[in-house]
């Protein structure tokens, strides 16, 4: 048997986690080797499920499976720089980090840097570029099917609750997870560039309105693209009782696509070709997290087996980092602000100590 391509680790054992396993185990080229939480049962469960060992500790599991290349960093959103520069530094390791890649358009240059400096790769997740329907718009506007783009607008209803958010101390802060925006909206942020062209300027409104914490819950914002094309973004958790929508549509010279569904896995229309819409929807009622896993991971072991490049490259993943710092610091300065500037928001990101210990794996003993 041909050696994998990919022979790959997790860290982190939380749902989204499961995604990533499954699609290890049906990608050729790919292999799960083992997987890591700080919580036992969690990892113990994954393991179980999956037919792999499992670990509490990062450190001995790379260290007791050499094997490992390739590792994907599913820790919180605020412990990604940290554990992605310590995959690569200390342990010579490729890495695939979740959304939202980085909390800082910093952290991923200096992470890409070294990465490069390494010889190693930095692979960001997007699986929602992979949906059906995405893929067809894409490739109407990429074609001129659909002509130039107008109007663009993106909806996302979703429900969290208070319990949600305390399910851990990480969700709804700015130093770990970010509001509404930065977890549930990232891949809408990065749809809306991915689709309708580099956005310029935005003026966002943020809100609180449906669980007690210190991030948003609610955004509404209007933008305008380098192209001359505007839209619109209304994304919130406050939903209640129940997740409603995540949409997009694009108004365009030729006609008009609009994708909808719990995930944007469903082309409601499409008028350049209606017949398009019943073979370009998914169910994801099992979960909103879709099929673009396995997709991903087919295109990352075609990039290490010969070369096709990944999909997202680091210009690509910048841009969706820093338009999201963007509505942020637009909320912040209270009006308009233009996207592609050194600035960054005072919040997003933002260090606590304190917090990340909770999700640092403590290092051993020096003296042992």
């Amino acid at each position: 048997m041909p050696k994998p391509a990919a022979n790959v680790a997790l860290i982190g054992c939380g749902r989204i986690s499961g995604h990533h396993a499954r699609a290890l185990a049906v990608v050729p080229g790919a292999r799960l080797i083992a997987v890591c939480d700080l919580v036992e049962d969690k990892a113990r469960a994954y393991g179980a499920e999956f037919s792999v060992p499992f670990h509490t500790d990062y450190r001995e599991m790379l260290a007791r499976h050499p094997e490992i290349d390739t590792v994907a960093v599913i820790t919180p959103s605020g412990m990604h720089f940290e554990h992605g520069m310590e995959m690569l530094e200390a342990w010579g390791k490729s890495v695939i980090m979740e959304k939202p890649t980085f909390m800082r358009p910093e952290q991923l240059d200096a992470a890409c840097d070294r990465a490069s400096e390494l010889g190693l790769h930095l692979f960001p997740v997007f699986q929602n570029r992979y949906n059906k329907a995405v893929a067809r718009v894409k490739r109407a506007i990429d074609s001129g099917e659909l002509g130039a783009v107008r109007i663009v607008s993106v909806r996302t209803r979703w429900c969290r609750p208070q319990r949600y958010y305390e399910l851990a101390p990480w969700r709804g802060t700015f130093a770990m997870d970010g509001g509404c925006l930065t977890n549930q909206g990232i891949h809408h942020v990065d749809l809306l560039r991915y689709l309708g062209g580099e956005v310029e300027r935005v003026n966002a409104t943020m809100r609180t309105l449906g669980a007690d914490i210190e991030v948003e819950d609610t955004v509404v914002a209007t933008f305008t693209y380098a192209g001359g094309q505007v839209g619109s973004l209304e994304v919130t958790t406050a939903a209640r009782p129940d997740d409603f929508e995540a949409s997009i549509s694009l108004v365009c010279a030729n006609g008009l696509a609009r994708i909808g569904g719990i995930a944007v896995n469903e082309l409601l229309e499409f008028t350049p070709d209606p017949a398009a819409c019943a073979e370009c929807c998914e169910d994801f009622s099992r979960s909103v997290y879709g099929n673009g896993h396995a997709k991903m991971y087919r295109d990352i072991v075609a990039f290490l087996t010969d070369g096709t490049p990944y999909p997202v490259s680091r210009a690509d993943c910048l841009s969706t980092i820093k338009l999201l710092h963007a509505f942020y610091r637009s909320d912040e300065a209270g009006g308009w602000v233009d996207v592609d500037s050194p600035a960054q928001s005072a919040r997003l990101g933002r260090p606590d100590e304190a917090l990340a210990d909770l999700y640092r794996t403590p290092c051993p003993d020096s003296d042992r």
